[in-house]
């Protein structure tokens, strides 16, 4: 006759195993290690977000009234810190940083923020939000200010796409997807200031959109154009040149309603710089590019990043 003790073991034994099975098989069914199980537990794996966001409205009316800071933080409280958002029932298919250039604009970047959140959650995408700055001794330079946004978007998060998008155009239509096809992107096709016409085909500037592939291949923006204006037709060179074509949604999708503001001094040089460029075949860019860091906020809607340069050696393309 088998002993009391060793009947339990006999019982407790098949139930420990069959316990063990299903443990482990609830493990490898949500794809993370055993000790993460025990410590924290598995999330269900979400599945990918669909092609089509169903949460787009098409048209959508742009909110131009200055909000309160507190009151856009209330409006969006499913925001992580920097301005990230992740959809919380799928897996997005585009990782997206949007580096905004910036210099003295609150009131622009208010509005901005207030509108382009809820766009880009609509978008279902897994984005981040950086307001980049130059120290104010030092002329705006709008090209520099996207090139320390696409490395310092780097080493936060693992993007794929990289909208620059400057603080004073507002999306008028949810359908204008903010991510990057084959070729490189220019979004802002048709603003209201311009009477909803593109001024020009070889135009990059406003918003446009570029893979990490595309930054590298073609080495980022020139670092030399201080002051207003020939960053974007010298980008444009920089696409030609590495056989890159610009690729556009059609105007009446594709649409932005520019605040008002007082016009920039124009650089006097742009001309004579992007001939220059295209004769050196665009050497300057990212690889030239040294910068140091001076301030660095992580709020709610952004993370903040202001930088310091040496002018004059940018001017000279020597980084």
């Amino acid at each position: 006759m088998v002993p009391i003790r060793f009947r339990n073991v006999y019982i407790l034994l098949p139930v420990f195993v069959l316990t063990q099975l299903v443990l482990f098989g609830a493990i490898f069914s949500r794809k993370c290690s055993y000790l993460s199980w025990l410590w924290n537990g598995c999330e269900e794996e979400k599945p990918l977000c669909p092609l089509i966001s169903p949460h787009l409205k098409g048209t959508v009316e742009v909110e131009t009234y200055v909000p309160a800071w507190q009151t856009i933080e209330n409006n969006y409280p499913m925001l992580q810190n920097g301005g990230r958002y992740q959809p919380p029932d799928c897996t997005a298919r585009y990782r997206v940083a949007l580096i905004i250039p910036f210099r003295d604009r609150d009131i622009h970047l208010k509005i901005l923020l207030n509108n382009i959140h809820g766009f880009l959650m609509r978008q279902q995408l897994d984005y981040g939000i950086f307001l980049i700055d130059l120290e104010e001794t030092i002329p705006f330079n709008r090209a520099l200010l996207l090139n320390v946004g696409f490395l310092e978007a780097n080493k936060v998060h693992d993007y794929q796409c990289y909208v620059f998008h400057d603080v004073d155009l507002i999306p008028e239509n949810d359908h204008n997807m903010y991510s990057c096809p084959e070729q490189p992107r220019h979004i802002s096709v048709a603003i209201d200031k311009m009477n909803y016409r593109l001024p020009y085909t070889q135009i990059f500037g406003g918003v446009s959109a570029m893979t990490r592939e595309q930054m590298l291949a073609v080495n980022g923006y020139s670092n030399r154009f201080f002051g207003w204006g020939g960053e974007d037709d010298d980008m444009y060179n920089r696409l030609k040149y590495h056989n890159l074509t610009i690729s556009r949604y059609t105007g009446d999708v594709a649409r932005y309603k520019m605040l008002s503001h007082r016009r920039d001094d124009g650089n006097p040089q742009r001309f004579a710089l992007i001939k220059s460029e295209k004769k050196h075949n665009h050497q300057d860019g990212l690889s030239t590019l040294k910068y140091n860091v001076t301030k660095r906020v992580t709020k709610r809607l952004y993370t903040y990043i202001r930088v310091s340069v040496d002018q004059k050696q940018l001017a000279l393309g020597h980084g």
